[in-house]
Parts: C-alpha cells; sequence; structure tokens
C-alpha cells in the first residue's frame, strides 16, 4: 500500500479553496478585495446553516482578513454578520500563529499569540450570540474554539448542544466535536468512535454526517506507530465500517453535492484507499475530478503529491 512507503510525483494539480462553485468563489474573490458589499450578498444567499458555515469555512481561508474587517463593522454596526465573519476568521487567524507542529515543538510567541487571537475570536463570537442567539455559525465557530481554548469537557458539550437544538445535522459542528472528543485533545478513542456512529445511525440517507466515521478511523490510523496503522486500516470491519458509511453517504442515489463538499468526499476517497475498498475509493473520486482539498491529503504529506498518488493506486486497483 502506498500510503506506508514512500514515492515522488510531481504534482499535476493545484488546490481551489472553492472547489469549483461559484458561491463560495465569490465570497473568496470578495473578501480578498475587501469587498465587504459583495460578500454580505452571497452570505445572504445561503439557504441554510450547513450552506451558511461552508461559506464560511472558505472565508475563514482568506488571507488579511483582520487587517481590514473592522471597516466593516464599522459601517454596518447593526448587522452581527461583519463581527461574526471576524470572530470566525480570527479563530483560524490564531491557529495560524499557533501552527501544525506538537505542543513541544511550539514556541512560546506562538502560544502567547495564538491564545490572544482566541481570546479576541471569543469575545467577538460571544457578542453576536448575545445579539442573535439562533445564529448557528456563531455556536459552531465556538464549538471549535472550544479546543483551542481547552475548556473542560462540560462547557465543550453545552457549546455543541447550542448548535443541534438550533440546526440537529449541522456538518461542520459535528466535525469539529469530534475532533474535541479525540484522544490527542481532551477525549479518547471511545468516545471519538461512539459520538461517530451514533451521529451517522441518526443521519438521513444522503447526509455528509457519515463522513465522522472516516474521520475517526484516520485520526486512530494518526495516532498508532508505524506497522501498527497499516495494520489497523487493513482490518476487513473497518473496511465494511467505512463502506456502510458511504453507501449511506454519498453513494445513496439522495445524495446531492452542495457547497462544501470536496473535503468530505476526499475523507472517503483516502480511508476507503487505505483499507482496499477501492470501488469506494474510485467512486469518491469520480465525484472529484481534478478537485484537491488540503484536507485530508496533507495527512500524508504534500497534499497536492498525496492525491495524485492516491487517485493513480485507486485507478491502478479499481475492480
Amino acid at each position: 500500500m502506498w500510503p506506508f512507503g514512500k514515492k515522488n510525483r510531481q504534482p499535476a494539480f493545484t488546490i481551489d479553496p472553492a472547489y469549483g462553485d461559484e458561491q463560495p468563489r465569490r465570497l473568496i474573490d470578495a473578501l480578498a478585495a475587501r469587498d465587504w458589499r459583495t460578500a454580505r450578498d452571497v452570505f445572504a444567499e445561503a439557504t441554510d446553516p450547513d450552506t451558511h458555515a461552508f461559506l464560511m469555512e472558505a472565508a475563514t481561508g482568506v488571507d488579511g482578513v483582520q487587517d481590514w474587517i473592522e471597516e466593516w463593522v464599522a459601517a454596518e454596526p447593526d448587522s452581527t454578520l461583519p463581527v461574526l465573519v471576524r470572530g470566525c476568521h480570527a479563530v483560524q487567524w490564531a491557529w495560524e500563529a499557533r501552527g501544525a507542529k506538537s505542543a513541544r515543538n511550539t514556541s512560546r510567541e506562538q502560544f502567547q499569540e495564538f491564545a490572544r487571537r482566541l481570546r479576541l475570536a471569543e469575545n467577538l463570537l460571544d457578542e453576536v450570540t448575545e445579539r442573535d442567539p439562533e445564529q448557528v455559525t456563531a455556536w459552531a465557530w465556538l464549538v471549535t474554539s472550544a479546543r483551542g481554548r481547552q475548556v473542560g469537557p462540560v462547557e465543550g458539550e453545552r457549546r455543541f448542544q447550542e448548535v443541534i437544538k438550533r440546526y440537529p445535522l449541522h456538518v461542520i459542528a459535528h466535525e469539529q466535536r469530534l475532533q474535541h472528543l479525540c484522544a490527542k485533545w481532551s477525549g479518547s478513542d471511545e468516545k471519538m468512535f461512539a459520538f461517530a456512529r451514533e451521529a451517522t445511525a441518526a443521519a438521513p440517507p444522503g447526509s455528509l454526517l457519515p463522513e465522522l466515521i472516516a474521520v475517526a478511523h484516520l485520526e486512530k490510523w494518526m495516532s498508532l506507530p508505524s506497522g501498527e496503522d497499516a495494520a489497523y486500516i487493513s482490518a476487513p470491519e473497518i473496511r465494511d465500517e467505512l463502506v456502510a458509511a458511504a453507501q449511506k453517504s454519498f453513494l445513496d442515489p439522495s445524495y446531492r453535492r452542495a457547497v462544501g463538499w470536496a473535503p468530505r468526499i476526499a475523507t472517503f476517497a483516502l480511508t476507503c484507499e487505505f483499507t482496499e475498498a477501492f470501488e469506494i475509493a474510485g467512486r469518491a473520486h469520480d465525484l472529484l475530478g481534478e478537485q484537491v482539498t488540503e484536507w485530508p491529503w496533507l495527512y500524508c504529506g504534500d497534499p497536492v503529491e498525496t492525491f495524485t498518488r492516491g487517485r493513480d493506486f485507486v485507478h491502478q486497483n479499481r475492480p
């Protein structure tokens, strides 16, 4: 299996943060151009909390927003949207300050800046929820920031419950809650898998929520030493669970592609490849086409190289 060896291949693709979709592309371009009026209009087109959150996910990846967004806040003081965008963006901005290395390889200065930016983010998001308690996206990003602030289990669960009592199927909130339940943060394998399986069981056919099963297995695989990781992800019972999750999700006839789709389908592509469910991985790649995402391919190195290598490997082994 290629993930456990080393191969070099020149990347053939690039990462499009909009995943080929027009709505997030307009939003990304508007924020990059400091055009908050267009950004406001794109958010107004969001028809449900998941779409709104997926657009916010795209917005948080735009560089430089913190340099000018106070102009938007000042221009529309009665609106919570610019405060929300600033707060959600500040969560991502905080993680950029911390970096992706382990705690022992992160400097004191990085941790201090991480904490400063997270405090800013939470103050802004708290302001939004005080002014508009039904703003689900604000609660969802408070689920994300809970991990960085290392809040206790009671507070972490409270924030998640604030989301799902308003929108029970919220994909990003579920993903972030699962991360908080990982052993590498404040949880355990048992809590992580119980959460993923419960959410998958409750999800309607065609939902993206069964992706949580794939994420949980990917996190477990990442936590294991070399050799044990390959043995774990190759187990037939894991392959069966991933196939069942895919069948309930993007393989169900009721599945419809929407904003934010690509990283979730890519997670199925990677994990099903690892467990040698090549037909399922191939069907995920059929949907992805040339859409490369950072997540989850970055878990195996350079995202473009990993995607390219995996795509070829699946194609060679697909029945």
